[in-house]
């Protein structure tokens, strides 16, 4: 299996011997992507890494719910992006059926019970205010209470089609107030 990032391929052989030298430095390894649930050898690489006695970690928007329930046993924290409501999540992707998988794959992980924080990013051209209000209380009502809102940050958009995403200090104030009203421990980034 060869892992890859923009600046380098590595065997990941290589990455094993790495973390075999980290033991005791390092407590965990976090798949993350992309979407790693993509990646055929995902299973057996964190299974790899487990063995070493790393704690797992898996940042996934839960896209292949049958593999996501696969590793899900091995990992010891997920952060978990919520795109939107279900109904509203293929218009944001642009994938056919990955709200339905997102919100399987959300269910899954409350159920196994495994340590999780859902995140939401917002672009306010993808969903507005009354979307993501309606949004967190799905979530609250699922009994989520580790949810952190991310507002883009649109300086570098790989898409040009998205433009600035910004709403006025003063929405966002009501917004932020809003949503502390439904889930009190909601957080900001």
């Amino acid at each position: 299996m060869l892992v890859t990032n923009k600046e380098s391929t590595h065997d990941f052989t290589q990455i094993i011997k790495f973390l075999k030298r980290r033991k005791g430095l390092l407590e965990a390894v976090v798949f993350s992507g992309g979407e790693p649930l993509t990646q055929k050898y995902l299973l057996s690489s964190i299974q790899q890494v487990k063995k070493l006695g790393f704690k797992i970690g898996l940042h996934t928007a839960g896209s292949l719910p049958t593999r996501f329930k696969k590793v899900l046993p091995f990992v010891d924290w997920v952060g978990f992006d919520v795109k939107d409501l279900p109904e509203n999540t293929d218009a944001i992707t642009q994938v056919k059926g990955s709200g339905e998988n997102n919100w399987q794959s959300l269910q899954l992980l409350i159920d196994i019970g495994v340590e999780f924080q859902c995140r939401t990013t917002v672009h306010w051209q993808l969903i507005d205010t009354k979307r993501l209000i309606k949004l967190t209380q799905r979530l609250a009502d699922l009994g989520i209470s580790d949810y952190v809102i991310q507002f883009s940050r649109t300086e570098k958009m790989l898409d040009p089609d998205l433009g600035y995403s910004v709403l006025a200090v003063e929405q966002i104030r009501q917004l932020k107030s809003d949503l502390i009203e439904i889930m009190p421990s909601i957080d900001f980034s």
